[in-house]
Order: structure tokens, then C-alpha cells, then sequence
């Protein structure tokens, strides 16, 4: 059939294919002839030449290979071929079975030239010859359209992607990370515990109280750490109080840290079953006592009077003793962790020279109870006493109920007349306040923790008092009269919110409703500016004070640290140490004339003297 009677296109192709892979066949038939003849036969294993063969699909647009062979035998066999056959040309089936029998120079030129390709890089340890492979076989096997122009983008991805195995056998096994260790010690909170323990909460009630509940009015107010994280929270608390003889316990708040955070419980111990806390002497005032003096250093001071210093005449003042638990700033228990499912850490107690040192210095919380506090004036004590000694100070300070939910027991007001009164107890017949009433004036809110005195306490102590024997021991003659101290005087308790002091022009108190578009189910608002963090929901008779801060009270100018005090006078002002002016030669010489003249009447007294005892 020639040229001209083919009119299709499409026939001419079928034509084309089919005479390519007869030439194919044929050809390979007389390499294999050859072959024979000449006895050509390669060191070793030779490979089948008729198995290295490219094979031309007709169903397909590329070219597959054999299944029996790898994917990387046909860069062998394309190294030295010119260019695929053509489907447009009729000699491109000649061609391409002339350049798939190899002789042995083509065939040691092919395997120099792959051993080049195989040669491993100094940088990545990979190899040109791997890499081509790899992109032909992602090619053939994802049908990439333009496979010419997404070539790089190809090669590209396949390096970015490639498996790096570790070499070395011994891999260190990664630690688990802070929330898969957090999440374990958590999941302990969520086991039940065994039937006991049930007998036991039905046979003296629980006074674990409703959190969620209380988290949802704070919601109304815009205030909370979230009902899940105050779920965590509430199932913390019910260990502290299966593992505690508690009578009152409440969610006092969340201190932030910048490490950690603290969560914090208050809690009041039944009577009678009040835990025996440990006493630390960490915050106490330590006093050094004078080193006694030997009799050797005595006789050797008693030498050298010239150089004695003077002794220093100050004392410091006697330290103020911590008040009682139960009782002041020690009233309630407060029990600290850093996480829910962390143990509970019980706080010591707090003494009035720590509030005190706490009032002049403004510190960050770390997270960690055991670190030092830095500062001046020195704080003594660690941030475990620093914390018990801000959450005094805020409770003193932002603790507020409704007018007339607490009242004084009058039993107790008769025998303790005229002391102050710290102690109240709810007054069952309050029906409470509307809405309009709570948030109308600061008078229909009250404190009912006490206030804190300058002296670090909320009862005074009269540190110069002394005890009958100290009075008796003394002698009157060396008694010193001294003026009696003026004792310090606080705001009682269940005192009204408005007469709270501004400080630096900032208002104390913020009182508002939760929503203005419903007020019949509004909430009372009343967020504290001295503090700030502490808030108060109130309604009806239902009210509670959290706090969410980082343990600062608010100031007008940035905190600066006070001033270093004065030195004290070591030598007291005489005429042996003032300085005078040097005499003039005049003075000199009228003061030795003078001196003369004293002497002269001296030696003539002492002769007139003389004669006279002569004579009698």
C-alpha cells in the first residue's frame, strides 16, 4: 500500500506503529544470530539484551516498560538512544531498533557513564542516578500532564519529601510534653473512689459547694477562667476536702504567675478537728544578740580608752507577735496548687511584718513557693510567705456581702462589749435586696472581713506594755517614764462600702448590672479599682467574691522603691572634734606673756608662803 492511496491521517499512524514493531522484532532476531556467530559472551551473569527492551504501547501515549523488570533498567537503554520514534515519522522505527543492541564499547561507555551518575553527594549522600529514577517513576506512575514543564517541580518535591533514616540504632526517646504529663495527673481527679468513702459524705454533709453554679453568674458578668478549667477545679477541691476536716471551704481565686499560676481555696476547719499546723519561724523577726565579751577583751578595751567607739544607742523595736489562728489575719486556712490534680499546698501563717514589707514592695509572682524574694527594703520570707501576705492584704480589703446577710451575735456583743468584734453570724430572716437596690448605692454593701492596721495586725498589740514581773524587777530610780503609743483604730466589722477612702483620686468601688437590655435577670456587678481582679455578683439573696489577678494593688504613679534612711551620728558634736582657726602670732605672743605673768604670781605666792610657815 503506498503513500498516496492513504488519504487518513489516522490510517498512516496504524501503519507507522505497526511497521516500527516489526522492525523490532526482526532486528532482534538477527542480534541474537549474530551473537551466536561470534561467541560474545560478558564476564559473569550477562543480562538478556531482548529483556532490556523499551516496548511501544499503542494504547498508550509514553512508553511502558516490561513488568518483569525494574523501573531503573531503561535509562540503560536510554543513554545512548537519539530520541523516541516519532508517530509523524516512518523512520523513527528504524531508528530506535538500531540503538537498542548495544557493542562492547557503547556497552563500557554506558556503564562509565552510570557509575558517574551513581556517584554519592558530599552534602546529602544521595545520588544523580537514584534521583532520576525516582522522578520517572513518579512521572509513569502519576501521568503528570506536561510532564516536560512540571519536570523541576517534580524533582524538587522529591528531594524535599525524601526519608532521612537515623543512622544511629540508639534514638533517645522524646520526654512527653507538659499537657500529656498534666493530662495524666488530671485523670486521676475523674476516678471514683470506693463505696467508703460514699458512707461516709452521707453521714456528715459535704461542704463542698456549687461551683458551676457560681460560675454561671460570673459568666453573666463577664468574669471566670472557664467552665471546664473551674471543673478541674471543683473535682480538686472535692479531694482537698475528702482528705481534710474542713468545715467551710470556698474558691478564693486565681493568682497569675509567669512561670505558673496559683489556684487558691479557703478553708475553716471544724472545731475541734483543727489540723495542727507547723509553726515556721521563717517570717519571724530573728534579733542577734551582742556577742559576749571575754574577760581578756574586757582588760584590752579598759587599755585603749582612747580609741573606744562610742556605743550606739539604737534599738530596734520589739517585734510584733503573729496573731492566733483562727483569729485575725490568721482566721481562715488557705491551701495553694499550681494545677488542678497537683497536690494542695497548706499556707503558713501570716506575721505583720511580712504585710508590712509586703505594703512597700511590688513584686511578680514566679509559680514557684520556694523562691527567694529579692527586694528592698528585704522581705523576710520566701514567696510562699509573700503570697499568704497579698492574699490577707486582698481579702482585708475586697471581701463584700449584702447589707444585712451577716449580723453580730448579741450574746457575744454583751460579753465582749467595747473589743473589737470579729465574728458574725447569717441572719436567716434577710429576704434580700432587689436589683435596683444593689445597684443604686455602695450603702447596700458591706465588709465582712476585718480591716488591717498599719501594725501588720487587725487587733493592735501594745508591743511597750510589760508584764507585772518586768515592772517589779525594774528599779524606780532607773525606771524611764515613756509615753504610751497611740493604739491604732480600724473600720469595724460589717462596715457600708461608701465610706471606703479614694486613694491618689482612684474610686474604689465600680458597681454596675451584668445587662442593661434584660434587668429582670440582670446580675449585681461590683468590681473593686484598688484591687484590681476582685469582683462581687449578687443577686437576691445569693452573692460571691473571686479574684483573677496577678496579686497587685492599682497605684496613680509607677511603683519606685523607698529611699534608703539616713545614716546614723556615730560621734556626738564637742570641742574635741569641731574644727577652730589657727591663732595669730599676736595672740600667741599675748597668750605666752599671760602665761608668764600666772607663773611669776604662782612661784611669789608659794615663797610668801613658805616665810610664812618659817616664822610660826
Amino acid at each position: 500500500m503506498s503513500q498516496e492511496q492513504l488519504n487518513e491521517p489516522e490510517e498512516l499512524q496504524e501503519v507507522q506503529e505497526k511497521e516500527a514493531v516489526v522492525g523490532i522484532e526482526d532486528e532482534k532476531e538477527e542480534g541474537e544470530e549474530e551473537r551466536e556467530e561470534e561467541g560474545e559472551q560478558g564476564e559473569g551473569e550477562e543480562e538478556d539484551e531482548g529483556e532490556d527492551l523499551l516496548i511501544y504501547n499503542e494504547d498508550l501515549p509514553v512508553y511502558s516498560l516490561d513488568a518483569r523488570h525494574n523501573l531503573t533498567e531503561p535509562i540503560n537503554a536510554m543513554l545512548n538512544m537519539n530520541q523516541p520514534p516519532s508517530r509523524s515519522s516512518s523512520r523513527g522505527s528504524r531508528i530506535f531498533a538500531e540503538q537498542t543492541f548495544l557493542t562492547a564499547k557503547e556497552e563500557q561507555d554506558l556503564r562509565n557513564a552510570k557509575a558517574f551518575l551513581m556517584t554519592a553527594s558530599t552534602k546529602t549522600g544521595e545520588n544523580l542516578y537514584d534521583h532520576l529514577c525516582d522522578v520517572l517513576t513518579e512521572i509513569l506512575s502519576e501521568r503528570h500532564v506536561d510532564a516536560v514543564d512540571t519536570f523541576e517541580d517534580i524533582s524538587k518535591n522529591i528531594k524535599k519529601y525524601r526519608f532521612q533514616p537515623i543512622k544511629d540504632t540508639l534514638q533517645d526517646m522524646a520526654d512527653p510534653s507538659l499537657e500529656m504529663a498534666l493530662a495524666k495527673i488530671e485523670t486521676k481527679l475523674l476516678v471514683k473512689v470506693d463505696d467508703e468513702v460514699d458512707e461516709r459524705e452521707e453521714e456528715v454533709e459535704s461542704p463542698l459547694p456549687n461551683i458551676m453554679e457560681t460560675a454561671f453568674y460570673f459568666e453573666q458578668c463577664g468574669i471566670g477562667i472557664g467552665r471546664e478549667e473551674l471543673f478541674r477545679v471543683w473535682v480538686a477541691m472535692k479531694h482537698l476536702v475528702d482528705s481534710n476536716p474542713v468545715q467551710h471551704v470556698r474558691f478564693w481565686g486565681k493568682i497569675l504567675g509567669t512561670e505558673q499560676n496559683y489556684y487558691i481555696v479557703e478553708t475553716e476547719y471544724r472545731e475541734g478537728d483543727q489540723a495542727e499546723e507547723e509553726e515556721d519561724d521563717e517570717g519571724e523577726p530573728e534579733v542577734a544578740e551582742a556577742p559576749k565579751e571575754t574577760a581578756e577583751e574586757a582588760e584590752d578595751e579598759e587599755a585603749i580608752v582612747e580609741d573606744r567607739v562610742p556605743k550606739i544607742d539604737y534599738k530596734p523595736p520589739p517585734p510584733i507577735p503573729k496573731e492566733d489562728k483562727g483569729s485575725g489575719t490568721n482566721k481562715k486556712t488557705y491551701f495553694v496548687c499550681n494545677e488542678p490534680g497537683k497536690p494542695w499546698i497548706r499556707l503558713p501563717l501570716v506575721n505583720p511584718i511580712q504585710i508590712v514589707i509586703a505594703r512597700q514592695i511590688k513584686k511578680y509572682f514566679t509559680g514557684r513557693l520556694d523562691a527567694p524574694i529579692i527586694t528592698y527594703p528585704p522581705f523576710p520570707g520566701n514567696e510562699m510567705n509573700y503570697l499568704r501576705a497579698q492574699i490577707a492584704r486582698i481579702s482585708a480589703g475586697t471581701q463584700a456581702s449584702i447589707m444585712g446577710y451577716y449580723q453580730f451575735d448579741e450574746e457575744e456583743e454583751e460579753e465582749e462589749e467595747g473589743e473589737v468584734r470579729d465574728t458574725y453570724i447569717e441572719n436567716i430572716d434577710f429576704d434580700g435586696l432587689t436589683m435596683r437596690e444593689l445597684c443604686e448605692s455602695l450603702n447596700n454593701w458591706v465588709h465582712h472581713t476585718l480591716h488591717i492596721l498599719p501594725q501588720g495586725r487587725c487587733k493592735w498589740f501594745n508591743a511597750t506594755a510589760k508584764t507585772e514581773e518586768e515592772i517589779e524587777e525594774d528599779e524606780e530610780e532607773e525606771r524611764e517614764e515613756m509615753e504610751e503609743p497611740q493604739p491604732e483604730i480600724g473600720p469595724p466589722l460589717l462596715t457600708p462600702l461608701s465610706e471606703d477612702i479614694s486613694l491618689n483620686g482612684i474610686i474604689p468601688w465600680t458597681l454596675s448590672a451584668s445587662s442593661s437590655l434584660i434587668p429582670q435577670y440582670a446580675v449585681a456587678v461590683l468590681k473593686s479599682n484598688l484591687w484590681p481582679g476582685a469582683s462581687t455578683f449578687s443577686t437576691s439573696r445569693k452573692f460571691e467574691n473571686i479574684y483573677l489577678g496577678w496579686g497587685h494593688k492599682a497605684a496613680a504613679e509607677n511603683y519606685t522603691p523607698p529611699l534608703i534612711p539616713a545614716p546614723m551620728e556615730e560621734y556626738l558634736d564637742g570641742p574635741e572634734v569641731i574644727e577652730i582657726d589657727d591663732p595669730s602670732p599676736e595672740q600667741e605672743a599675748a597668750l605666752r606673756a599671760e602665761q608668764q605673768a600666772n607663773a611669776a604670781a604662782e612661784e611669789e605666792l608659794e615663797e610668801e608662803e613658805e616665810e610664812e610657815e618659817e616664822e610660826a
